[in-house]
This record gives structure tokens, C-alpha cells and sequence, in this order.
């Protein structure tokens, strides 16, 4: 093949050592001859690859406490010479600087010494210089060189030596596209670092990035291609999430389930969380999520047919065994006791995950929505209410029992697309109205539904996400049977809907707090 370029010397200096000892037993069994730096090089000889230290190779020892080691013509030119060019061919050889063929580096652990809370010194110190370096430089000559930065590529490179000698161009392109953009991911979790550290929560350029996990077969249409990416560090979720069973997820089903176990991670107390179209269609806290699951069903039954479930608990015997008597999706939790695991086996289209964990949801972080042209960035709705900051604004206040469900229904339509309507009784969502384009609307569909499945809303909270810009809204959940209502307030007409709150009877709470969710 003419596009091929044979390997006889490369470099290796890596941070991440997984499978560094075979892949330098097999360069050395190919007759190719290994310059190395640090450790690389210890772990290389000790393991009998015959190694040549960089510094010896330069004929420049390392200087500055290892900061400079590889920033040297003898590198760079090696890399960077382009072997076509009698020029630059005839100037390598003038001033002694070998070709180099392949360069293995992948960079200081810098993401992983800022997620382990390190020092301002030590998170600099794991800044790299040189590793970027010979990576874009290695990457740009692609033409010439081989550039590996993970230790996955090696098998591929291997496979071209064993079958080649060296490696074919549409190889050292896909590593050189691969190398660009690990550097950028390298410099944009580098630069983000910063500006958490000047208190700039949005920079003048803004970038993020991810790790590929999976191809998906389609978006969330089959017209639509799409991709599932990782970002670090990861919140447990479904990206920490361990598959046990059942095909692939899709698009969609991603969608669904990281909205299911966020809303869960909302709850102390055994919930259980059932979600259609990435809206919670049933949501109850219990004793056990054996109960949980009962009480969460029952606002929706309809709904939650092949929805996804999720649990702030283990996955045990008995839940599982009442979840897998209806067609389910996905089901989420933390953990999952082996005997749930055995009987939702037999379930070839349920999807079985474990996170490791919950969320907190009321840690800090950003989120993203892409527009035509850009996205927006803002803070992860992290905000919480709780008891003490209430505002009681009717004439009767609520009773302590009202109050626990009015909080539990307000967390609920955090997690629910605006209008958002939450009707709840006994830590048990009743009725949920979601996404319509007014509350009034939302308000009569969310009783509807949980009148349709029998359910008694006598004496229930109801919580609305945004203030009641009419009386009307608050008017169609007391027809509903609400004996209470927290909302955020600040409307205009907050008088005339205080007003007829009291003509009813009813305690109404503010929080100043709105969950718009678009």
C-alpha cells in the first residue's frame, strides 16, 4: 500500500500506564526502537523493553524540575519534519535530528487531580506542556507520524505493524482527529478550571466537552442520528449506570430516565418515580419502595405503561416483582439485590440499571440548550424549599400534615414540564398536569386524570411551579378538592387570588421560588 509509513523509532511518555508493557513488547518485537521519559521509561525496562531516556536522545538532560524535557528541537524536528521535503530533510540532517514515527502520550491526570479537590499548586503542576505539544505537533504531520492518546488505540496501530510494517493514512488521520480532540477537551476542562478559580461563572469563549459512550441506532426519531457522551466528572446517573440487562437504550429512553432519577434523588424517604415523555406521571414516598410503587402507579396507571421507573433505593425482590408485572422500559435505581436481578432477567425488553449512587439535587453545576446559531448556558435549578421558608398569605394556615404534602408536590413540579400542576395527598402525587400553555388548563387536566383512575382528592395540596397569574387556576383545583396550595407568588393579581383562596377556606403558602422547566 503506497500510503503506508513504516515505524523504526517511537516515543512514549504516558500518565495513564494500562497496556503500555505489551504494546512496548510488541514495538520492541517489530525491531522498533523506543524513546522514552520518566516513568514510561522505568516501567518499559523494568519489564526488560530496551528503552533510550529522551535526555540521552537529545543529548539535553531535563531541566526544571521535569517542566522541560521534550520541548527541544531534537523532539520537534523528529516530529514535525516533513519526510517528502528535501528541504527539510536535508536541514534534519544538518543539525542531527532523527525522525520519529510514532508518539504514544496521553497527558497529566489534571481532570481527575481537580475532581479529587487538590490544591491551587498541585492542580497547576498537572497542567502538561509537553504532552500537547508533540500531540498537535505528531497530529499536524500526520502525513508522516502516528499519534496515539489513549491507551485503546494501540490495538489498531498494532494490527497495521503486524500486517504492515507501519501504518496506513486513514489511520494516522482517524488518530490525528482523535488526538485534536483530546487536546481541545484537555485546554477546555483547563480553561474552565480557571475561571472557577477567578469566580467568572461565564467566560468570554466557553467550551465543554464529552466522551463518546455509545452510537445510538436513532435521535428521537429515526430520521434523527444521535450519540450518547460522557462528561467529567459524571453525576450518578445515567452516566455512571451499569446496563444488566435488555437491548441497547435509546435516545429517548436516556432522555426519560436521567429526568426519572433526578426527580427521585429529590426525596429522603423510599420514592418511587414513574416517567412518561420525560414527565413524572406518578410519584409517591413510602415506608418501602414496595409501597411507593403502589401509590406512584395509581395516580397514572395508564401512563405508566412501558414508562420508566426509578428508585432512590436498592431494586429489592418484592418491588421488583410488582414493577415487572406491567410493561416497563427501564428501570433505575442506585443498586439492585441479586434475587431482583434473577426475576427481572427473564424480561428480555426491560432495561435493568444500577448508578452507584444518587445525585444530589441540590448540588451546584451548569446546564446547556442548544439554539440555532448557539446555546444558552445556566446554573442547574438546584433550588430547594423548605419548611421554615414558607409565606402563610390566607387567612388559615396549613396544618403540619399539609404542609409535608404541599413540599412533596412542590419537588414533584420541579420535575415537570411548564404549566406545571401537581396535585398530592399523603406523600402520593394524585394528578399531574403538565406542559400545557396555561395553568388553568393544567390544572383541570391534572385533576381529570386522577379523578379518571378513582382517586379521592379531598383534602389534597396542590402545587403550582409558577405564580396563578388569575384566580382561575387556584379556582379549578379547589373544584378539584384542594385544601391547600403553595405556589411562588409574585403575580400582579396575588390579591385576587389570596382572596379567593380565603372565600374557600383554604391555606395558601408562597415560596418566591418558580421551577419553570421548558
Amino acid at each position: 500500500m503506497s500510503d503506508i509509513v513504516k515505524i523504526r523509532t517511537a516515543l512514549i511518555s504516558v500518565s495513564d500506564k494500562t497496556g503500555l508493557i505489551e504494546f512496548g513488547r510488541a514495538l520492541e518485537a517489530h525491531g522498533v526502537k523506543i524513546l522514552s521519559t520518566g516513568g514510561s521509561a522505568k516501567a518499559l525496562r523494568e519489564a526488560g523493553v530496551p528503552v533510550m531516556e529522551v535526555s540521552e536522545h537529545t543529548g539535553f538532560p531535563e531541566i526544571l524540575e521535569g517542566r522541560v524535557k521534550t520541548l527541544v528541537p531534537q523532539v520537534h524536528g523528529g516530529i514535525l519534519g516533513k519526510r517528502n521535503d528535501p528541504a527539510h530533510v536535508a536541514q534534519m540532517a544538518e543539525h542531527n535530528i532523527a525522525p520519529i514515527d510514532l508518539v504514544a502520550v496521553n497527558l497529566y491526570p489534571f481532570e481527575a487531580t481537580v475532581a479529587r479537590g487538590a490544591a491551587f499548586e498541585d492542580c497547576i503542576e498537572n497542567i502538561d506542556i509537553g504532552g500537547p505539544a508533540m500531540i498537535r505537533s505528531a497530529a499536524k504531520n500526520h502525513d508522516s507520524v502516528t499519534v496515539l492518546t489513549e491507551p485503546q488505540h494501540y490495538a489498531q496501530v498494532l494490527e497495521e505493524l503486524a500486517a504492515h510494517g507501519g501504518t496506513t493514512l486513514a489511520t494516522r488521520r482517524g488518530l490525528a482527529a482523535a488526538a485534536y480532540a483530546r487536546t481541545a477537551a484537555y485546554d477546555g476542562a483547563i480553561s474552565a478550571w480557571f475561571a472557577k478559580q477567578n469566580g467568572v461563572e461565564y467566560p468570554d469563549k466557553f467550551s465543554f466537552s464529552g466522551t463518546k459512550k455509545q452510537d445510538l441506532r436513532y435521535g428521537e426519531n429515526p430520521h434523527q442520528s444521535a450519540a450518547f457522551y460522557t462528561s467529567s466528572p459524571a453525576r450518578f446517573g445515567v452516566a455512571t449506570a451499569t446496563q444488566h440487562q435488555g437491548k441497547e437504550l435509546s435516545y429517548n429512553n436516556y432522555n426519560d430516565t436521567d429526568a426519572a432519577f433526578e426527580c427521585v434523588a429529590e426525596f429522603d424517604a423510599p420514592t418511587v418515580v414513574i416517567v412518561k415523555h420525560a414527565n413524572p406521571c406518578g410519584v409517591a414516598s413510602a415506608a418501602s419502595t414496595a409501597a411507593a410503587w403502589d401509590a406512584a402507579l395509581a395516580c397514572d396507571p395508564v401512563s405508566a405503561f412501558g414508562g420508566i421507573v426509578a428508585l432512590n433505593r436498592t431494586l429489592d425482590e418484592e418491588t421488583a416483582t410488582k414493577i415487572a408485572s406491567i410493561f416497563t422500559e427501564v428501570i433505575i435505581a442506585p443498586e439492585a439485590t441479586d434475587a431482583a436481578k434473577a426475576l427481572l432477567g427473564a424480561k428480555k425488553n426491560l432495561r435493568l440499571l444500577t448508578t452507584g449512587g444518587l445525585p444530589s439535587a441540590t448540588e451546584a453545576g451548569i446546564t446547556f440548550k442548544s439554539l440555532a446559531g448557539g446555546f444558552l448556558l445556566q446554573t442547574r435549578d438546584a433550588g430547594r424549599i423548605t419548611a421554615e421558608q414558607l409565606k402563610v398569605v390566607t387567612r388559615r394556615a396549613p396544618t403540619a400534615a399539609e404542609i409535608e404534602d404541599m413540599l412533596f408536590a412542590f419537588r414533584v413540579g420541579k420535575h415537570v414540564k411548564s404549566n406545571a400542576i401537581v396535585y398530592a395527598k399523603n406523600q402520593a402525587t394524585l394528578g399531574v398536569g403538565a406542559g400545557q400553555m396555561n395553568r388553568v388548563d393544567s390544572a383541570r387536566i391534572a385533576a381529570w386524570r386522577g379523578k379518571a383512575a378513582n382517586l379521592d382528592f379531598t383534602g389534597c395540596a396542590v402545587a403550582s411551579d409558577a405564580f396563578f397569574p388569575f384566580a382561575d387556576g387556584l379556582e379549578a383545583a379547589i373544584a378539584a378538592g384542594a385544601s391547600c396550595v403553595i405556589q411562588p407568588g409574585g403575580s400582579i393579581r396575588d390579591q385576587e387570588v389570596i382572596d379567593a383562596a380565603d372565600k374557600a377556606g383554604i391555606a395558601m403558602v408562597f415560596t418566591n421560588m418558580r421551577h419553570f422547566r421548558h
